[in-house]
């Protein structure tokens, strides 16, 4: 028997681990893969976002209706808990201009190589390519390359992750071990958007679509996208997730600093012979991106073309698939859990991270929700094993 297992090496296992570890629990950490927080790595190829400073109501903001044992959590180990873990860990941290917080080495690597030394310093005991079966009655059961495996603790926590990105080991399995009455249906977050372009637009593949405002349904934001050969991407389509992926019809203000008037007052300045794109380009100073924009998607074009450019209507055919979105909506629903994010029908075992039901943008919300859940998960078992 083992004090605490910890199934699941991400962010929200491996703070779990930390905690307890700290506490004084001798700790046992099972992960399927053969080695451990894969999806964080890939989280800090472009620079590992770890959080962002700003006031926690603006924070809690971006989690939209979190239920409150989430909000609970994030108000204990919110963006400077996280600064200061980092900190702590030797990974001085500095904050961009829109406030999101990079580790000085930007990398993921540094600052897991500096956690898992830390865990080995704390006595925890780690297991790969260990694939949780479910349980035997109150004992873990675990494939493994030595054969079948069980473990019995005193508290176990559950950190198995989503259903995205099943080949850095998200796959949402694990659901077959809960009744589907805990459960709400996994859907692709932070995700592309299916376009079918024609031929012209390829020439822009990979190109940057800024200084635009997006707006799906009663959603909108100001921020970035990419042209793909598939659709659109980056950090702008992927704050519009929730009303994309239930069918809201998308449009981009091409020139969200100018009001309507201004943009017709600029186009009714004389044209001559030069071309409608040149036009666009010498009177409204728009990029040869965002006038391609204009081309696909507002032909056959009206005499009044300025309402294009304020509100010019993008057609997608919905998310890209869920195996490719950074992060998964649904999973296991918080009144399954207690307050201390324990389950309601299996005392003693509690549940952190990414396979709970909540949803964020990237921007480092992603990251601090699963260090904050694996903190509070392990409070939680704390007080529980306090109580035994």
């Amino acid at each position: 028997m083992t004090d605490a297992l910890v199934i699941g090496a991400g962010p929200a296992g491996l703070m779990a681990a930390e905690a307890l570890g700290k506490a004084g629990f001798a700790v046992t950490i099972a992960d399927a893969m053969p080695s451990v927080g894969r999806k964080f790595l890939m989280a800090g190829k472009s620079g590992l976002n770890l959080t962002k400073m700003e006031p926690m109501d603006d924070f809690l903001a971006a989690f939209g209706a979190a239920p409150p044992q989430l909000r609970a959590a994030l108000a204990d180990f919110g963006p400077d808990a996280v600064a200061d873990w980092a900190k702590g860990l030797g990974q001085p941290c500095f904050a961009g201009s829109t406030g999101r917080l990079f580790p000085v080495a930007m990398k993921a690597s540094p600052l897991l190589r500096a956690w898992l030394a830390r865990l080995d310093g704390l006595g925890v005991k780690l297991r790969t390519r260990w694939h949780w079966q479910g349980w035997q009655e109150n004992v873990a059961v675990f494939d493994t390359p030595a054969g079948r495996q069980t473990v019995s603790a005193k508290v176990t926590i559950l950190a198995l992750g989503g259903a995205s990105w099943a080949k850095l080991g998200s796959n949402g399995a694990w659901v077959q071990h809960f009744a589907a009455d805990d459960l709400a249906p996994f859907a692709p977050a932070n995700m592309g958007i299916l376009v079918d372009w024609s031929d012209h637009m390829q020439r822009h593949f990979g190109a940057p679509v800024k200084a635009v405002k997006l707006t799906a349904g009663a959603q909108e934001t100001r921020g970035e996208c990419v042209i793909s050969a598939r659709g659109l991407e980056g950090g702008g389509i992927y704050m519009l997730s929730r009303a994309l992926r239930t069918g809201a019809d998308l449009h981009v203000d091409l020139l969200p600093d100018w009001p309507l008037a201004r943009v017709r007052a600029a186009l009714s300045k004389p044209r001559g012979k030069t071309s409608l794109s040149n036009h666009l380009r010498k009177v409204l100073k728009l990029d040869p991106v965002r006038i391609a924009l204009m081309s696909e998607f507002g032909r056959p074009f009206p005499d009044d073309i300025a309402p294009l450019i304020k509100s010019l209507p993008v057609a997608h055919r919905g998310p890209r698939p869920m195996d490719e979105a950074i992060s998964t909506a649904g999973g296991l629903r918080f009144d399954a859990l207690t307050t201390g994010f324990m389950l309601r029908n299996r005392p003693g075992v509690f549940c952190a991270g990414e396979m709970l039901d909540w949803e964020a943008p990237t921007g480092g919300y992603l990251i601090t929700a699963c260090l904050a859940t694996g903190a509070k998960a392990a409070q939680g078992a704390r007080e529980y094993a306090a109580g035994l």
